[in-house]
């Protein structure tokens, strides 16, 4: 019998059935940043392998091309993907660094001040079970019976219909109190929803910066899946601007608004023009076939009354005009922004010489040859004051960067 120790390490070694193998189990579960990252990776592969960024000219392409802008336009997402864009897609970041005082003078909660509050015993910061019995319940969405969801459902029907022939389009939605209209339609995590009605009563908020009065209650929202919720108002207002998007009534078609202060209007903003885009009707031959023509104007006056009397004027190339799209201008010279859309667009401005009934020759100037999407793209880089590092590619109909 050996009289040899045996060590720690000779029964590790000795593991003849591999009882002591194993492997760090791993997490199918991904969180936010990560979809974030995902979906991003997915324009990088389409650039690396098209060598240029999605754009609209192909419907595989739009979905990527919708998630680049919303990328750029957040600068929340544009700091978590900066570290992988390989391609600069999205521009100049700026990334804080903080230092460890930093990080210690920002304790909002004051959980880094224990002098008044070492016992374990005292729940200062947790509810009673009566405040918690108070708190407002989350709304669920619940099925609606098949007979009452039918005229909702064509309702739905319509608006898809609506949208794809373009009576209809789809918007990000900026502000809760402009944007939430009873009767009017959304989109959350890509559902559609009507929101039928709402139950709504002012409500007085303290505030560090004083009492504010706001407006909320139950809503009735029809979602077109067959389902139905009675969310707070503010609750369903705050998820679409999360995760949603808002769509335009048929009779305002485009109607946005270029505001100010992150888009949000307020009383004292003050309106001082409209940027409008309009689509000529001619039956000139010369006009009437070229395609994605569209005249970018300014008015300081309503749009059907500037146009009333377009075909006999040169501007509008001597006939009636169809109104694509009017941006109301608030606390910006809209005069100024026209002609920064002018030249932006030069390159595309239509070439052509009309005559009056003297002969005259006239060149009009504020016709373009360009897709209508492209010009929302230049309007929203005019919002996000990225348009200097941008330019026209006329030739493919791109806007790409300097």
């Amino acid at each position: 019998m050996s009289n040899k120790k045996i060590s720690l390490e000779d029964i590790f070694n000795d593991d003849e059935f591999g009882l002591l193998d194993s492997k760090a189990k791993s997490s199918n579960i991904k969180f936010e940043d990560d979809r974030l990252i995902d979906s991003f990776e997915e324009i990088n592969d389409f650039y690396e392998k098209n060598g240029r960024e999605p754009n609209a000219s192909r419907m595989s392409e739009y979905g990527l091309l919708a998630k680049l802008k919303n990328f750029r336009l957040d600068e929340k997402k544009k700091i978590t993907l900066k570290p992988f864009d390989r391609h600069n897609l999205l521009g100049d970041v700026e990334i804080e660094n903080p230092t460890i005082d930093d990080v210690l003078n920002d304790d909002e909660f004051g959980l880094l001040n224990t002098d008044n509050d070492l016992s374990i015993f005292k729940y200062k910061h947790i509810p009673n079970t009566e405040e918690r019995a108070e708190t407002d319940f989350v709304a669920q969405r619940k099925p609606m019976k098949e007979k009452d969801f039918k005229p909702y459902e064509a309702m739905f029907q319509k608006v898809h219909q609506e949208i794809k022939e373009g009576k209809r389009s789809i918007r990000a939605f900026y502000s809760l109190e402009k944007n939430l209209q009873v009767g009017n339609f959304y989109i959350i995590d890509g559902v559609m929803l009507y929101l039928e009605s709402a139950d709504l009563e002012e409500k007085l908020r303290g505030k560090k910066t004083g009492n504010r009065v706001h407006v909320d209650g139950r809503t009735k929202t029809i979602f077109e899946n067959g389902t139905y919720s009675n969310m707070l108002f503010r609750s369903l207002g705050k998820q679409i601007q999360k995760v949603g998007k808002l769509i335009t009534d048929t009779n305002e078609a485009t109607e946005n608004e270029l505001f100010v202060n992150a888009n949000l209007l307020k009383e004292e903003d003050v309106q001082t023009g409209w940027i409008y885009v309009l689509k000529s009707r001619s039956n000139n031959p010369h006009i009437a076939t070229i395609k994605d023509l569209y005249k970018i104007g300014f008015s300081t006056t309503s749009i059907d009354e500037r146009i009333k009397n377009a075909k006999h004027e040169a501007t509008y190339l001597f006939s009636d005009v169809s109104k694509i799209a009017t941006y109301a201008c608030y606390n910006r010279n809209a005069d100024k922004l026209e002609q920064l859309l002018h030249r932006f667009f030069a390159s595309a401005c239509l070439d052509i010489d009309l005559f009056n009934e003297n002969g005259q020759r006239l060149t009009p100037r504020e016709w373009f040859v360009i897709p209508f999407e492209i010009i929302e793209e230049a309007i929203q880089l005019i919002l996000s004051e990225e348009i200097i590092n941008f330019r026209y590619d006329a030739e493919n109909k791109l806007i790409v960067r300097k």
